[in-house]
């Protein structure tokens, strides 16, 4: 098979999230091959991709612009059009989401952690009291 890269590919082992519909759609896949120019994704299914998604690399906290160039049994290949973007997520609406349940997932720990502190406060004073007696 002829090299038709600009650059050469780095073996890697990353994992990878392939973002796509405006960040409705997203799917795992492996990074097994990366330059600084384009990858090759290995996906435990078999799916219809667009042209063009998002590939965003949690390891690296980077997201790349991807465009499908090929694919085969064992995997796609894909090319970046820009420059990665360092610390952003795949999808702002998904981020708030997040944001949302983790906020809403602190108050019910914080409301229950309340609630324990009670508690042991009340089992402190019955055991006072029952010291005192």
């Amino acid at each position: 098979m002829s090299e038709h890269r600009r650059e050469a590919r780095q073996r890697v082992f990353l994992k990878g999230r392939i973002v796509f519909n405006n960040g409705s759609s997203s799917l795992d896949c492996l990074v097994r091959d990366m330059s600084p120019t384009g990858a090759r994704l290995v996906m435990s299914e078999a799916t219809t991709l667009p042209d063009a998604f998002d590939l965003y690399i949690p390891q690296k906290d980077r997201t790349y612009r991807a465009t499908l160039r090929w694919r085969r049994e064992d995997g796609i290949g894909v090319t970046f059009e820009a420059p990665a973007r360092a610390g952003t997520s795949p999808d702002p609406a998904a981020t708030d989401a997040s944001v949302t349940l983790l906020l809403k997932r602190i108050s019910e720990l914080e409301t229950e952690n309340a609630a324990l502190r009670r508690l042991l406060a009340s089992m402190a004073q019955s055991g006072d009291s029952a010291s005192a007696a």
